[in-house]
C-alpha cells in the first residue's frame, strides 16, 4: 500500500516517475489564465490567517462545505475567520474522493512544508498555529508565494474599463520580476441580453469619451480599450460563452437598430442577440489577430443556478453548474467566418462539459495552419474538471485526436495564491500518462525525446504561445 501524498504520489510506475522527477517538477509555471486580484500582487499582500489565504473567494470549498451541512454563517458569513477554519477542518475527513482533499494537502505540503499531517477537527489547532507563523514571513506574502512556487508569469482577468493602475504598479517595481498580464474580458459587450448592458455601454462610452449609438462608435471606442490593454502588456483575450451563437448580419444599419434599441430598453429576440454578438465576437477576433493576441473561449458554464442564492450572495458564489447546450454548429461557423477574413487568432477551446471532449478537440483540427504550431489548442481539463479524470481524459484525447507535444499545458484558473499546486497535480498526472505508454511500450523509452515533450507541455510551449507572435 502506498502511503498517502509521497513523492511518487500518482506516479505509478518507474517511467512516470523518472518523468516527473528529472523533466517536470523543476519546470517554472506560466499560469497563463487566473483570477488573482492585481491588487493583492501590488500590493504584496500579507494574509492574516489560514482563512483569508485558504478560503476567501474559494467557491470549490465553499460547494463541498455546504454538501457537508455547514452553516452559510461559516461559509460566506460573518463568522470569524478561525471559525471559518475551523468548520473547513472538520469537513475536509468527509471530503475523500473529492479533488480538494488533494488539493488541500498538497497546499499544505507545498508552500508551507507540512507533511504527514491529515487535517481534522482533531489537528485543526496544530495545523493553524503552524502555518499562522509561516504567513508572517515575506515569504508568505502575495509576491513571495509567487516566487516561491517558481512562477515566471500570471494572466489575471480584466474588465475592458479597468485603469489597470495595480498592474502598471507591479510593472513599475524593480524588486518584482514576475510578468503579471491583464488579460481583456469582455463579455458585457457582447452580451446585449444582459439585465445591465445599457449602463456598461454608457460607461464605455464615459471612459472613451464617446457618444456610442451605432455599432461603429461602438468599436471606436473598443479600439482606445484595446490599444490600453496593450499598452499595458496584454497578450491574451477571454470571452466566458454561455451560449455559443452564430448568425450573420445583412448590413451595418441593422447592428445599429439592433444597438440603439437595447440602449433605449427593448428586449432583444434570439436573432438580434446572435446576430449583434457574433458581429462584435468577428470584429474583436480581427483585432486579437491583427496584434498577436491569444484568443481564449470558456464554453458550458451555466451560471447562478441557485435564484435565491445569487440574490443573497451574487456570482461567482458556488452555484454554477455544467450545461449540455450543444454548441459544435455555430462555434465552427464563428471560427470559419474569422478564417475567412484571414483574421483567426491563436485560440484556445475549453469545454466545461466532458462529454464535450472530442467535439473540441477535433473542432481545433479543423482551424490548424497558418505556420503556427498548435495555432488551435485544446485548452487543458477546466473548472469541475481539473481533476484526476478530468485532466487524464482531456490529455488523452488531445493525443489521440491532435498533438500532445503542442499542449501549452495547466493553468490555475483561481482566486488563490495557494492553487500553483494545481500545476504539480497537472504535471504528476501529465506524467503517469505518459509514463504509462512508455511502460505499455506504445512509445519509445526514449527519455531524452519524451523527457524533452514533458518540459515543453508544462512551460516552454506556453511561453511560445503567448510570445505575441502576430498571424502574419
Amino acid at each position: 500500500m502506498k502511503p498517502f501524498l509521497d513523492e511518487n504520489f500518482l506516479l505509478e510506475n518507474n517511467a512516470a516517475t523518472r518523468l516527473y522527477h528529472e523533466y517536470a517538477c523543476d519546470q517554472p509555471i506560466y499560469d497563463y489564465h487566473c483570477h488573482l486580484s492585481p491588487q493583492d500582487i501590488a500590493d504584496n499582500r500579507q494574509f492574516r490567517d489560514l482563512a483569508e489565504i485558504w478560503l476567501e473567494g474559494d467557491h470549490y470549498k465553499w460547494r463541498v462545505m455546504r454538501a457537508a451541512g455547514v452553516d452559510e454563517k461559516l461559509i460566506t458569513g460573518n463568522a470569524s475567520g478561525k471559525e471559518k477554519y475551523l468548520a473547513w477542518a472538520k469537513v475536509i475527513p468527509k471530503t475523500l474522493g473529492n479533488p480538494v482533499f488533494h488539493w488541500t494537502h498538497l497546499e499544505l505540503k507545498r508552500p508551507f512544508g507540512l507533511s504527514n499531517i491529515i487535517l481534522s477537527q482533531d489537528t485543526a489547532e496544530e495545523v493553524w498555529e503552524y502555518c499562522q507563523a509561516r504567513l508572517m514571513l515575506p515569504s508568505f506574502s502575495a509576491q513571495g508565494l509567487m516566487k516561491q512556487m517558481n512562477v515566471r508569469m500570471v494572466g489575471t482577468t480584466d474588465d475592458p474599463l479597468d485603469d489597470l493602475t495595480h498592474h502598471r504598479r507591479i510593472a513599475e517595481n524593480p524588486d518584482f520580476d514576475i510578468e503579471v498580464r491583464p488579460t481583456w474580458r469582455p463579455d458585457p459587450v457582447f452580451k446585449p441580453e444582459l439585465p445591465g448592458f445599457a449602463n456598461y455601454i454608457d460607461a464605455l462610452g464615459s471612459c472613451t469619451r464617446i457618444n456610442i449609438y451605432s455599432f461603429d462608435d461602438l468599436t471606436q471606442a473598443l479600439l482606445i480599450r484595446l490599444e490600453y490593454f496593450a499598452q499595458h502588456g496584454c497578450c491574451s483575450a477571454d470571452h466566458g460563452i454561455e451560449t455559443v451563437r452564430f448568425a450573420s448580419c445583412p448590413s451595418q444599419k441593422v447592428l445599429d437598430d439592433i444597438l440603439q434599441r437595447r440602449l433605449a430598453g427593448d428586449v432583444l429576440n434570439d436573432t438580434d442577440v446572435a446576430c449583434f454578438s457574433t458581429a462584435v465576437q468577428i470584429w474583436l477576433g480581427q483585432q486579437y489577430a491583427r496584434r498577436g493576441w491569444v484568443m481564449q473561449l470558456h464554453i458550458g458554464a451555466r451560471r447562478n443556478n441557485n435564484q435565491r442564492a445569487f440574490q443573497m450572495l451574487g456570482a461567482n458564489s458556488g452555484f454554477d453548474s455544467i450545461d449540455d447546450r450543444p454548441f459544435a454548429e455555430p462555434l465552427a461557423q464563428l471560427l470559419s467566418a474569422l478564417n475567412e477574413l484571414d483574421s483567426l487568432p491563436k485560440t484556445i477551446l475549453y469545454t466545461l462539459n466532458p462529454a464535450w471532449n472530442e467535439v473540441v478537440a477535433t473542432m481545433c483540427g479543423n482551424f490548424q495552419g497558418g505556420g503556427i504550431a498548435g495555432k488551435m489548442q485544446f485548452g487543458s481539463g477546466w473548472w469541475f474538471n481539473d481533476q484526476l479524470d478530468g485532466m487524464k481524459r482531456q490529455m488523452e484525447q488531445l493525443a489521440q485526436l491532435g498533438l500532445i507535444s503542442q499542449f501549452i499545458g495547466m493553468l490555475t484558473d483561481s482566486r488563490s495564491f495557494l492553487s500553483y499546486t494545481r500545476h504539480e497535480y497537472f504535471r504528476r498526472l501529465l506524467c503517469n500518462t505518459v509514463g504509462g505508454w512508455m511502460n505499455r511500450g506504445e512509445i519509445p523509452a526514449d527519455f531524452a525525446l519524451v523527457g524533452s515533450m514533458i518540459k515543453d507541455i508544462c512551460y516552454n510551449n506556453a511561453r511560445s504561445y503567448f510570445s505575441g507572435k502576430k498571424n502574419h
